[in-house]
């Protein structure tokens, strides 16, 4: 019996893929446990004898200066009769009789076993693969259920769910696959380890084992967008000015980029070398449509692109997914056009801003057209950038060019706080309140304050550090703004 108890920890060792010692404690709990129902208010303690089998049970009792637990504790004395080494917080171990497992008993430590056996083939699951996500893993397909995977790796299973995989691919059981590990979470039913071949990841890794460049940090991969099974874009980067980022990564004709295409059932992937300057970037990115011109607004975080006519299909690609993948590989919103559009776009903005010029800065129509060839577009131009860009116009003196800014300030400033009334409960203007100055009133703007509402809810550290506004002058603003916002009816 004593050695059939330690083939049997064997057997489950190599079956669970778990240490030998853990099952033979697991059992120990288990024996433990059932012995507790014999033994019931007893401190028990059991032992298998790793090397024979033997199984012992323990009564264990502390030695202690005043007795409160009179079956589990000894006083000194007691505890001299059992071992001379007996002084308070020194615990005694008396042998127990063995017990007879009833049907009961055998079920529950049967129970107590599988729970210690679950929990370590959880923990080595995630101890294992934890620190692998990121990395391409391989197994064999063990069963496919509702379209969802389920791998084998040897020492764990993984899923692959149905939108983990590429479009139009299937597997059977057998089947050998690789994969990006892309997760790994712990469950209360166990630990799951998701992995995937339609992850943007997938695509860096197989670069990686593919070009020894990108191994060794030589070429580095910026960015990628995926449409999987479909294309692929990936902006790459060289460290060794001596080294063709773009060639590295696509071999010897072709034979790198040709191993990615293989493993990934025939994607299409676009290779483009990355640039700081967004314009080029995107330029290359919607390769290969020939683009005309292109407008940066970093504002917005968008570029307009405008290109010819026979051109325009080809930027755009099939179903937009060119100039998608494009606007996903550089982080910019692309906005595409024809030539002939981009005329009329331009058209329309020159005649918004000559309107705006004309009426909101009282220029006539000569002047606000100057100011448009000279590149502003409209009253934010003006009023927030540096007053020696505007006097570099052409019969301009800084103080010609100070009056436009204030200008164009004051009329920015008034259509913030009209819209802010319009917004606000009180039909009270910032500027109403005893105190406030236009130069007060544009910095509480620029923080989003545009009604007496909003200064109201303010508090005095938070506009004290304002130009021209002290503490005391703060505090006293956002008494008469919570007055007129009717606080104190």
């Amino acid at each position: 019996m004593n050695v059939e108890m330690l083939q049997v920890a064997d057997a489950v060792a190599r079956e669970k893929s778990v240490d030998r010692e853990l099952v033979l404690e697991a059992m120990e709990q288990a024996l433990k446990t059932a012995a507790r129902r014999t033994y019931p208010g007893l401190n028990v303690e059991a032992e298998i004898d790793r090397l024979t089998g033997a199984l012992s049970l323990f009564h264990v009792r502390m030695v202690v200066e005043e007795v409160e637990d009179p079956d589990n504790e000894l006083t000194v004395a007691q505890g001299l009769k059992l071992s001379d080494d007996a002084q308070p917080g020194v615990e005694i171990r008396t042998a127990l009789p063995p017990i007879e497992l009833g049907r009961i008993a055998a079920q529950t430590a049967k129970q107590v076993i599988n729970q210690k056996i679950r929990e370590a083939e959880r923990e080595r699951v995630i101890a294992e693969y934890a620190p692998r996500v990121g990395e391409l893993i391989t197994g064999i397909v063990k069963r496919v259920e509702r379209g969802n995977v389920y791998v084998d790796l040897g020492r764990g299973e993984a899923v692959m769910y149905r939108e983990d995989l590429l479009p139009r691919e299937t597997f059977r059981q057998g089947d050998r696959v690789r994969a990006y590990l892309r997760e790994v979470r712990n469950q209360p039913k166990g630990p799951l380890v998701f992995i995937s071949r339609s992850d943007a990841g997938m695509v860096l890794r197989l670069f990686e084992q593919e070009v020894p460049e990108v191994q060794d940090g030589t070429v580095a991969i910026q960015a990628i967008a995926r449409d999987p099974g479909s294309r692929s874009k990936i902006a790459v980067i060289s460290t060794d000015p001596s080294v063709d980022p773009v060639g590295a990564c696509v071999g010897m004709r072709g034979s790198r980029v040709q191993a990615v295409v293989n493993e990934l059932h025939g994607e299409k992937i676009d290779i483009i070398e990355w640039t700081e300057d967004p314009a080029a970037f995107v330029v290359n990115a919607l390769a290969p449509a020939e683009i005309e011109r292109v407008l940066v607004d970093e504002a917005t975080n968008t570029i307009e692109v405008a290109v010819s006519e026979e051109n325009l299909a080809i930027a755009i690609g099939r179903r937009g997914q060119n100039v998608r993948l494009a606007s996903d590989l550089s982080g910019w919103q692309i906005e595409l056009m024809s030539t002939g559009e981009e005329k009329e776009r331009r058209k329309e903005e020159v005649v918004k801003a000559r309107e705006a010029f004309t009426e909101g800065l009282d220029v006539d129509e000569e002047f606000a057209t100057v100011l448009v060839d000279e590149g502003f577009y409209g009253l934010e131009d003006l009023a927030y950038c540096a007053v020696e860009d505007i006097a570099a116009i052409e019969g301009l003196d800084a103080e010609v060019a100070q009056e436009l800014q204030k200008r164009a300030r004051n009329v920015l400033l008034d259509k913030a706080l009209q819209q802010g009334v319009e917004a606000g409960e009180s039909s009270v203007s910032l500027l109403d309140l005893k105190g406030m100055t236009r130069e007060i009133a544009e910095q509480l703007a620029a923080r989003e304050m545009t009604t007496v509402e909003a200064l109201a809810d303010a508090a005095a550290d938070e506009i004290d550090d304002i130009e021209g506004l002290g503490r005391e002058q703060a505090e006293a603003l956002i008494i008469a703004a919570r007055e007129a916002s009717g606080w104190f009816d």
